[in-house]
């Protein structure tokens, strides 16, 4: 059984990579849409519960309380996010959200049993003092209300990842289906209002499918074989990623202390990443020469 596990790890993470690279795509596709942020929160989200609908066929809504959990927290996330981008600066929303880390590698010990090491929490820290240098030429002390609905965005990522964590022996994905549902209905009254253009839907459609229907399918599928904090920590590559695809696209340079933040990051989550990998591989060596010693 821990060897199967071992076994799905590697492909988990990189369902995890995936994702984090498609949910980074919000920052360009986002510009593409000219309508209110709850519209358009909204409005992704009643494409993205198509999508996984499709996907799953005929959902199985058991009503538990880990299953309603992770909807309501899913729905919250979304929600504050959006309010705090709207009352405090993009860096912050980001950088607070992404506090979430913190109370994961808390309730994990306490909700799922889920030890956290000495290491783990020098991974957390370090990752966002990385996330700090990242974004120290945008953060700004200004807008507290917004920082507030950050703060709390942060949390019910963390709820979230907890809750759909708590469902790993089942089908975690229809609380995303139920969360992005609940979403939408708060939403979309908010584009009648403020229609968008040919363009506007287009990026609408691409938000969907590509930057939260496909990626929650593959954060389903991975939270069923890493922990909380392994769901939790490896997508902080997201907002890492995000000034990279701009660059790459309209050719907005990043800062120094950005290309700093974002080395950092980058390589605690691979160095932390790989620990497991290598105390694997040092357990079948160790058993390999046990079995060779026997035989002689």
């Amino acid at each position: 059984m821990t060897r199967r596990m071992m076994g799905d790890r590697p492909k988990a993470i990189i369902y995890l990579i995936i994702t984090a690279i498609l949910w980074s795509l919000g920052g360009i596709l986002i510009k593409l849409v000219d309508s209110n942020a709850l519209a358009i929160a909204g409005t992704r989200s009643a494409i993205a519960s198509l999508i996984i609908w499709l996907y799953l066929g005929k959902p199985k809504f058991n009503w538990s309380a880990a299953q309603i959990g992770a909807a309501l927290s899913y729905t919250g996330t979304v929600i504050l996010f959006v309010m705090s981008n709207k009352m405090t600066t993009a860096a912050n929303a980001i950088l607070l959200q992404y506090t979430a880390p913190v109370y994961v590698a808390i309730l994990g010990v306490w909700l799922l049993k889920e030890k956290t090491r000495l290491f783990d929490w020098g991974a957390i820290f370090l990752t966002i003092g990385g996330m700090v240098l990242f974004f120290m030429d945008s953060l700004d002390t200004s807008g507290f209300a917004g920082n507030i609905c950050a703060l709390l965005s942060g949390i019910c990522f963390a709820l979230f990842t907890v809750f759909m964590r708590m469902q790993k022996d089942g089908s975690p994905l229809e609380s995303v289906l139920l969360g992005n549902i609940l979403t939408a209905l708060i939403g979309i009254p908010f584009l009648f209002g403020d229609l968008p253009g040919t363009q506007g839907w287009i990026g609408l459609l691409l938000l969907g499918v590509v930057q939260l229907g496909v990626p929650y399918i593959l954060y389903s599928k991975a939270v069923k074989h890493l922990t909380a904090l392994e769901t939790i920590l490896i997508p902080v590559l997201e907002p890492v990623l995000n000034p990279v695809l701009v660059f790459l696209t309209i050719g907005e340079v990043p800062g120094t202390m950005a290309f700093v933040g974002g080395a950092v990051v980058l390589v605690v989550i691979t160095v932390w990443c790989s620990i497991p990998a290598i105390k694997n591989r040092r357990m079948k060596t160790a058993e390999a020469g046990s079995m060779n010693s026997d035989a002689s």
